[in-house]
């Protein structure tokens, strides 16, 4: 089979991603470039249930940087999706108007199954060992997604998925007002996480390997190791005990966000959210005997299996 050279973009509340790689569908694809903008299109969504036009403009400037980059690679599959943001918005019409223009595609959004899927595909699709059931957590901006499977044959099977709403922009902005936030904001919130997660139907106690992905638990393993610039390296693969999940989620609660800005590999952009992604991770961890393994293949790599996968089957 010929190589294809495919484009994955996934919009979320907090940041809109692109993969582009090279493969056959066969087995590992190449990768050619992979980006990342912190545009927060679900700035206010929760609240107002549209996005902020200032929102707007960031994210579609941003998809004029990935459309060139596409081009530049000569891609000749591209998918768009959106998540948790974009399914809450009102005024949606006017981002896939802007998608559209851009890219040539449209945007598609969708459901948290497909979202806890493609996650969990990616995940594993990169993990050294697994034992079974595994748990992928992806902590988003609006939403968390958790994804219980196996493996059947070498190939990730999904036993239980949810994705819940609750995210690190959704949780700050809903509960922790306060900067930093108080105990009784603190209390709420945990109280919240705590009740999506024991209602969720995903048994995430069961889980013998538990895998992080997306930028909250990226973010979080680069603290943890105490990097002075974000080393995606050092992160991938990485492991975060229970205790250093614990300490760091309370150094963050604790901590003002001018303090937070100061940690040198985190984004700024992530420093008013970090504490509630970091809550929203803990509580995972205390119904979960595993460590926390921490993952930089995601959903991104997830699209890119799929749009590889469907070239060998058309191809």
């Amino acid at each position: 089979m010929s190589e294809l050279t495919v484009a994955a973009i996934d919009c979320g509340t907090n940041s809109v991603r692109l993969l582009v790689a090279r493969g056959d569908g066969s087995g590992p694809f190449t990768e050619v470039a992979r980006e990342l903008h912190l545009t927060r299109l679900g700035q206010g969504v929760d609240a107002t249930g549209e996005f902020a036009p200032e929102a707007l403009d960031r994210t579609l400037a941003a998809l004029d940087d990935f459309a060139g980059r596409i081009a530049d690679a000569s891609a000749e599959r591209v998918r768009f999706v959106a998540t948790s943001a974009a399914r809450d918005a009102g005024n949606r019409d006017a981002f896939f108007e802007g998608v559209r223009q851009r890219l040539g595609v449209d945007a598609e959004i969708i459901s948290g199954d497909e979202e806890a899927r493609l996650s969990f595909v990616g995940a594993l699709s990169a993990a050294a060992s697994v034992t079974a059931p595994a748990l992928v957590m992806d902590i988003g901006g609006g939403s968390t997604e958790l994804v219980l499977g196996t493996l059947s044959g070498g190939r990730p099977e999904v036993t239980a998925a949810r994705s819940l709403d609750m995210g690190s922009v959704r949780v700050r902005e809903r509960f922790l007002h306060s900067d930093p936030p108080t105990a009784e904001e603190i209390a709420a919130a945990t109280a919240f996480v705590d009740a999506l997660i024991d209602d969720s139907g995903v048994d995430v106690a069961a889980a013998r390997t538990w895998f992080g992905v997306g930028g909250t638990a990226t973010s979080l393993a680069a603290i943890v190791q105490g990097l002075t610039t974000y080393d995606r390296r050092a992160v991938h693969g990485s492991t975060v005990t229970h205790d250093e999940l614990d300490a760091v989620t309370a150094r963050l609660l604790s901590t003002p966000v001018a303090e937070v800005l100061r940690i040198p590999s985190l984004q700024p952009k992530r420093a008013d959210v970090i504490c509630a992604g970091a809550l929203i991770a803990a509580r995972v961890g205390a119904r979960v005997e595993a460590p926390l393994s921490v993952s930089e293949s995601d959903i991104l790599d997830g699209l890119v299996l799929d749009l590889l996968a469907d070239s060998g089957r058309l191809g």
